[in-house]
């Protein structure tokens, strides 16, 4: 579930990036625009998954103790992937398409298996 969620936010990041590339805007006002139109999305349903596993990690009564382990996972997981996915995605991006960039200029074309499959 955490990756699942974790990995949608990114991929949401990414695509609005390259998206808002293909209009004509260059690398860094790409991702910073796209950072900014996807953070609200991103913590409303990072702060809804938190908020729904707070009953679980604050479980009392019989069988509690493994339901608090899970809730405890399901909180700090989401909430440092949060975190990262704000910080790591746009700055890894931003590092992969500079380097795309220049092997484009260069005349190196970029394999096959690294082209994005919806890009036309």
């Amino acid at each position: 579930m955490l990756i699942g969620l974790i990995t949608k936010n990114g991929i949401l990041i990414v695509e609005f990036a390259n998206q808002i590339q293909e209009q004509g805007k260059e690398l860094g006002e790409a991702v910073i625009e796209a950072s900014v139109l996807r953070l609200r999305p991103i913590l409303m349903t990072s702060i809804a998954t938190v908020l729904g596993a707070v009953p679980l990690a604050l479980a009392t009564g019989a069988g509690a103790e493994s339901r608090q382990q899970i809730g405890w996972v399901i909180v700090g997981g989401m909430t440092v992937g949060t975190v990262l996915t704000l910080f790591v995605i746009p700055t890894a991006y931003t590092f992969f398409a500079k380097k795309r960039q220049v092997a484009e200029t260069e005349g190196v074309r970029t394999p096959p298996e690294l082209v994005h499959a919806d890009r036309s």
